[in-house]
Order: structure tokens, then sequence, then C-alpha cells
């Protein structure tokens, strides 16, 4: 019981101490008045004793009177003798032998039968009591007195102790009350003072009270538990408010995301650049949400795997760069190895960038390996990743009207210039025909066939011209790509020259606008014609590829070369080669080769973007 409730305990010893207390005085003090009951009378037939003795002398000095009516000596000895012998006074008579109460009363009782009651009975009455009988009785009732003042003295002894046992019980009765009074303030008032004030405090959600209680009562466990719950309630109000904090931050960051990539939207529809518009946009992601680097893949027809469009962060200028001027994804190789990337500690995440019936990308996102990535974290890239869809969707579907549009518009012109120039050019070269059987004689011979010679020249220039620009308006690229169509061309000129012709080509996707493309195809197109016509090759080699920021085309022969190693006069395919490249921004050059045969050279820089200064155009 002691060691489930120490606080019952000690109540119930306190209370058992005060119980204990009153039931023991009031058994001594029961005690004691039973041992004094009936000291009085004793000590009133005592006293009695003693005059009944001097009586007894009295009347046996008298005459004896048997007529009188009055006792006679003898029954006044009897009746003394019977008080003598009271149990009032034999209660009151120790049992014990050796109690000098018992020894005194024995004095008597020996004093009165072998002295005072023999010389009374044997006096004669009516003579004088003698000096022996006189001395007797003073010497009995002496010993009387003596008993009456033992029986009084041993009367107030007891009265005496039973006042002590009272003293003793109330003393011991206050000093139980008092013990429990300390005990209740220390171990019951106190305590619960702290935990009320421990209970107020947590109210105002102050973790901070203790109630340090020793001990192993109730209260002292209570209030260890006490310091128990508001230790574990500070934790957890601290878990709160850190949890709280973490979600305001976290709050904070998704809003600030939200807001970057609202305005990244907006960028990515109005410049029509990934690049440009989607790079300053994910390196604040990056910052924002702690991860990094991002890549982008785009998915493209003509290669295998997905080809690399964006990254936030490159040692080295990315392969399809086309801003010289622009580092932005360029840092330094010890801020590129403390990148959570595979060989740092890093996590990947895949997020497939696509459209209801396409799949046209893939997001790569890198993240620490230890701090992990959260669900709002990756609510927010899948949200990026979908804006990403559709811009990338929208570039195209644009990319793909221009086209459409270039076509049909240039289809519409070279209708016209068919029914309209081609067939007037048809007439003219017919009436110079008839010009030429007409006979003439003499000196306007000559002058007539100079005249001739020179229409005929003009009209079959301004007719190759129209066929050329003809051909130009009528080129679609039904194809998907330019690669497929210069994959197309390959194989046309393959035939015609009966020997397979390589083609190099390495243009990133979307590099050239349709206008660019056609332009770029068409001189590709005149220059495999002019060395399958005029120069008599066996081996032609074209090369597109992409010279970050430049696209370089190369067509190469091993035929016979150009006549002096200088380029043709008034070679009209030569100039509308050179008038294309001039659309383009850029040059065409023509040399022979040291091995033998023709280079015909395209170098311009994409104006699709308008990204690269113009000195970067003439490198």
């Amino acid at each position: 019981m002691t060691s489930r409730s120490p606080l019952v305990t000690r109540i119930a010893i306190v209370v058992g101490a005060v119980v204990l207390t009153a039931i023991v005085s009031m058994a001594t003090t029961l005690a004691v008045s039973k041992s004094i009951e009936g000291n009085a009378t004793a000590i009133n037939l005592a006293g009695a004793l003693r005059m009944g003795a001097f009586q007894l002398l009295a009347r046996s000095a008298g005459p004896e009177a048997p007529a009188s009516g009055l006792d006679s000596i003898v029954q006044m000895l009897d009746r003394y003798e019977a008080k003598l012998a009271d149990s009032s006074i034999t209660h009151a008579i120790p049992a014990s032998r050796e109690h000098p109460l018992a020894i005194q009363y024995q004095m008597i009782l020996e004093s009165w039968q072998t002295m005072l009651r023999p010389a009374m009975q044997n006096h004669d009455q009516g003579t004088p009591i003698t000096v022996n009988m006189l001395a007797s009785t003073q010497q009995y009732v002496d010993r009387v007195d003596q008993l009456v003042k033992m029986l009084e003295q041993r009367t107030e002894a007891r009265i005496d102790l039973l006042h002590l046992i009272q003293i003793i019980s109330l003393a011991f009765s206050i000093l139980i009350i008092v013990a429990l009074f300390i005990d209740l303030k220390n171990r019951i008032l106190r305590p619960l003072r702290k935990l009320v004030s421990i209970a107020n405090a947590v109210g105002e959600q102050d973790f901070s009270r203790r109630a340090d209680l020793a001990g192993s009562d109730e209260l002292a466990q209570l209030g260890q538990a006490f310091d128990q719950m508001t230790s574990e309630l500070a934790l957890t109000y601290h878990e709160l408010e850190e949890r709280a904090r973490l979600k305001t931050e976290e709050l904070e960051k998704s809003h600030t995301a939200l807001q970057l990539l609202h305005s990244a939207s907006r960028d990515l529809f109005a410049k029509h650049d990934l690049c440009h518009g989607a790079i300053p946009m994910l390196q604040k992601l990056e910052q924002l949400l702690g991860i990094g680097p991002i890549r982008l893949f785009l998915h493209d027809r003509q290669s295998a795997e997905p080809i690399e469009a964006i990254t936030t962060a490159s040692r080295e200028r990315p392969f399809y760069c086309r801003d010289h001027n622009c580092d932005a994804c360029l840092v330094t190789p010890e801020v590129y190895d403390e990148l959570p990337i595979e060989d740092n500690d890093g996590r990947r995440l895949l997020l497939p960038i696509r459209t209801p019936g396409e799949l046209l990308g893939t997001l790569e996102v890198w993240y620490p390996a230890k701090e992990g990535l959260s669900k709002t974290n990756r609510r927010l890239l899948e949200t990026l990743s979908d804006q990403l869809a559709t811009a990338i969707f929208l570039e195209r579907q644009i990319t793909e009207e221009q086209q459409q549009t270039l076509a049909e518009e240039r289809t519409v012109i070279a209708r016209e210039l068919h029914d309209s120039l081609a067939q007037s050019l048809s007439y003219l070269k017919m009436q110079v025909a008839r010009l030429r059987r007409l006979n003439i004689e003499g000196e306007k011979q000559e002058i007539h066939e100079a005249i001739l010679d020179e229409l005929s020249n003009g009209l079959n220039s301004a007719y190759r011209q129209l066929r050329e620009l003809l051909a130009t308006f009528r080129l679609k690229l039904d194809t998907p790509d330019l690669f497929t169509a210069l994959q197309k061309t390959i194989e046309e000129f393959s035939e015609r020259l009966g020997k397979p012709v390589e083609l190099h080509y390495n243009l990133p996707p979307q590099t050239l606008s349709p206008n660019e493309e056609i332009h770029t195809l068409q001189i590709v197109r005149e220059g495999l014609a002019n060395a399958v016509k005029h120069a008599d090759a066996t081996d032609i080699t074209v090369d597109v590829l992409f010279e970050s920021p430049q696209v370089r085309v190369r067509i190469r022969d091993n035929g016979k070369g150009l006549p002096g190693s200088d380029q043709p006069v008034n070679h009209y395919g030569l100039i509308i080669m050179q008038d294309r490249a001039r659309t383009l921004g850029g040059k065409v050059e023509v040399s022979n080769r040291e091995e033998g045969g023709v280079e015909v050279t395209l170098g311009y820089v994409p104006k699709s973007r308008n990204l690269i200064p113009t000195e970067a155009s003439n490198a």
C-alpha cells in the first residue's frame, strides 16, 4: 500500500496516530478512573472509623444500660469490625500484599483484632478507661489516619496521573495536528500551488515552468508527469511552430514560384525562344527551391535520342548556343562540382513534356539526395513542364503554320508567274526563232545576227532565272524537317550521279526558320546540280553543320574544277545562290580544292532569333 499510495498512507498514519492517541488517552483515563473508583467512599469510611473508635472507647467507659434500648458493646464492636472489613475499603486496598496500603490496612486489622477489640470487649463498663486503652486507641486511630492519608495520596496520584495522561494526549494530538498541517503544506498545498501555476502557464503557452517535486507520493508523481508533459508540450509546440514556419516558407516559396511561372509563361510565349525565355526563369526557380541543374531535352523525329535544348549550368558553351554574348548557363568548374548531380550525391527527376497526343520532350531536374524533393516542389515542377509543353507545342504549331503560309504564297506567285511572265518569255523565244529563219543578206546580216544573239542570250537568262524562281516557289517542305528534305534531295542527285552522295548533318532542332530552311535547301540543290551537270564529278559530299553560332554548308566534289581557279563570270546559278545567301545574311564562296574539284561554302548566322551581333555574322 505504501509503495502504491504514499500520500494516502501518510494521511492514514496521521489519522491512525490521532485515533490511537485518543484511544490510549481514553483507555488510560478509564483505567485510572476505574482504579480510583470507590476511593472517596473508602476515605469517608476510614475517616468514620477514627470517630467510631473514640465512640467505642467512650461506650466502653460508660455504664452498661441494656434496658435503654442502646446496642451493647459487643454489637457495636461487631458493627465497627464490619465497617472495617467493608468492601468499599477492601476494594481500595491493592491486592498485592507488598503494597504499603495493604500493609497499613493489615496493621490496622491486626491492631484492631489483637489489641483494641479485646481491650474494649474485656473492659468493665462503667470503669474508667485505662491509659493503655487510650494509648492503643490513639495508636489505632493514628494508623487509620495514616491509611486515610495514604488513600488520599494514592487518589491524588491517580488524578495527577490522569491529568498527565490527558496533557500528554493533548500535546501529542497537537504535535500530530501541527505535523499534519506542515506535511499538508509541504507535501500537498505547495505542490498543488506549483501544479496550478504550471497549468496556468501552459494555458498561456509558457512551457518553461517546472514543478521539481521530490519524493514518491502521488503529487510528486503528478509533478513529474507535469514536468514531462510540459517538456513534451514545449517540444511539440516547438515542432508545430517549426512546421508552421516551414509551411509558411514553403507557401511563400510556392507563391513566389507561381508568380515566377506566371511571368515566365508570358516571356516564353512573347519571346518565342526557349533559351532566353526559360533559362533566367529556371535559374530563379533553382535558387528558390534549392534544386538544379535543370536540363530540357526535346524529342526530334530525325534523332533516336532526345536532344538537349536547355541547361541552366554548364562548364562549356553548349553546342546549340546561338548567342555567344550570353553566359547565363556558364558556371565555373568549382560551382558545377558542387551541384547535386549523379557524381555529387544528387537525385534526378524526369518529367515528361507532353501534349495530349504527343511527347515533346523531357525535363530533367537534379536535387540534393539528403534534402529530397517535397510534394509542393514536385507539383510546381509538373506545372512548369505543362507550361513548357504548351510553349513548345505553340512554337512548333506557329512554325508549321509559317511554313504552310509561305508555301501557299509561293505557290500562288509561281502560278501567276507561270501564267503570265513565263508564257510571255516563251512567246518571245518563239519570235526570235522566227527571225532567225528570215534570209537577210548584205551588210545588215551581221548586225541582224548580233542583235538576235543578244536577244537570245537575254531571253535565255531571263527564262533561266524565271525557271529557278518557279522551282524555288514550288519547292515545298512537305517533309517533317530540313534533314528529311535533304535526304530526299541527296537520293535524287545520287540517282542522277549514279553513285551515293554523302551527307553530314548536325543542326539542332528548330535552328532555322522555314524561310532559312528553304533557301538552304535550294542552295544545296543548286550546288549539287552544278556538280552533277558541269563538273563531271564522281564523288560528292554535302556538309550541313552547326558551328556555333553559324550554320556552315559545304558542297564538295572531285570534278574538273573552275578554269583558272577563278569563279565563273556571269554564272547565273552562282548569282542566284549569292542572292539567296545575302537574303540569309551570309555569303557563298566557290573555290577550287587543292586535291581537285570545287568546294561551295555557305556561312550564315540564323536570323530567326536575332541573338548574334552583326560582327559575329561576318566572322
